[in-house]
């Protein structure tokens, strides 16, 4: 085993923690009252190699491993989870491209987004399904060589803002997984309405909305995969991507952590800094060793699925552990900081609204512990 990361990720991670430290904090306050999406901060991060991580080289992208984009997610979440969330929804969004797409799909979508900034989306949750996948009710009906589209995607990440839309549907309601399908569908097709945007109790500076499909007409060719196989396509999809949730914990844990140990040996009380009581350095330390196997965690997921391996459980693993990681450790923050953890002067506060939204979505910790038992089970 090696624990060290190699010249060019050491590299990537100083990039992403300049960014982070020059173009994110400075304003993530401002984001996360104003709730405006940072589209000029979320350009710098794809002019940087920073976004669209997943494109291959061959389609013009920067083609980092999993455990390359973990690195620089890690980073970029110091500063704001909401902007990382939207960074790495690019990557959720074109995933089902790059595992069900093909050749000529992949030229046509993947490739154009290394020449221009495009913003992508994961449309896979509604009202009524979002832990059930196959519960999903958004209808598609075969059309000669198109697919119509009719029902409502619901927290949509990008939703609003998007330029392409990775689209699960299902051609029969009642065949739940097997009748699913994945489309890649533009925002200029007719029908397609971005919904309400949702007023969020933190990631504010990510844009989450509903998505209305009336009669929304999809060519067949914009079809991934075969019919029915979109059930997969989504599970493999999020395989691959919780391990960047992961990263995204681990680093607002790291930020609760860093304003801890400064606010601790700064702030007096009984005539010595509150670093000096044990109580509070408990948690600091329960702060550090969960930060640590977190990242551990989601590197080994990491490291497995770039081998091409599969790591369904250490996928769920990864996110469950980092993301209760992250809760826990944003909310001893605003315990150490006291009162004035509790207001908008400090950071803290904004960490603790920003880690509860981690352990709901990309599947709930609930059912991320559903799956870890049934990989065990499974042997």
């Amino acid at each position: 085993m090696n624990f060290e990361l190699d010249d060019e990720l050491l590299t990537l991670q100083e990039t992403a923690r300049r960014f982070a430290d020059e173009e994110i904090i400075p304003v993530a306050a401002q984001f996360d009252v104003s709730g405006e999406f940072p589209t000029e901060i979320l350009r710098k991060a794809w002019e940087l190699g920073l976004s669209h991580t997943f494109i291959p080289e061959e389609h013009g992208g920067v083609g980092l491993s999993i455990l390359g984009s973990c690195v620089a997610v890690e980073e970029v979440s110091r500063g704001c989870s909401g902007m990382t969330t939207s960074m790495i929804s690019q990557d959720l969004g074109l995933t089902p491209i790059l595992i069900g797409g093909s050749e000529d799909q992949k030229r046509e979508w993947l490739a154009p987004c290394a020449d221009e900034f495009k913003i992508f989306a994961f449309c896979l949750s509604e009202p009524n399904a979002g832990s059930d996948v196959a519960g999903l009710q958004l209808h598609a009906e075969r059309d000669g060589d198109d697919y119509v589209l009719n029902g409502t995607k619901a927290w949509i990440t990008n939703g609003g803002v998007a330029d392409i839309y990775t689209v699960f549907a299902t051609l029969d309601r009642s065949t739940r997984h097997s009748g699913i399908c994945a489309f890649v569908v533009s925002r200029d097709t007719p029908g397609l309405t971005p919904g309400k945007k949702e007023d969020k109790m933190g990631q504010r500076a990510s844009d989450t909305c509903v998505i209305h499909f009336d009669n929304v007409r999809v060519p067949a060719s914009q079809r991934l995969g075969a019919e029915g196989e979109g059930f997969k396509l989504a599970m493999a999809t999020l395989d691959r991507t919780r391990p960047l949730i992961g990263a995204l914990a681990t680093g607002i844990a790291r930020r609760a952590l860093e304003e801890s140990l400064a606010y601790s040996a700064d702030r007096k009380a009984f005539g010595q800094p509150i670093g000096d009581f044990q109580a509070v350095q408990f948690m600091l330390a329960d702060m550090a060793k969960d930060i640590e196997a977190g990242r551990l965690l989601t590197y080994q997921c990491a490291w497995l699925l770039d081998q091409g391996r599969a790591a369904s459980k250490q996928s769920s693993m990864a996110k469950c552990f980092a993301t209760d990681s992250a809760m826990r450790a944003t909310t001893d923050a605003v315990q150490i900081f006291g009162g004035n953890g509790y207001t908008r002067e400090y950071p803290v506060e904004k960490l603790m609204r920003d880690a509860k939204l981690m352990q709901i979505y990309e599947g709930t910790n609930q059912i991320q512990r559903v799956v870890i038992a049934r990989e065990l089970r499974r042997g």
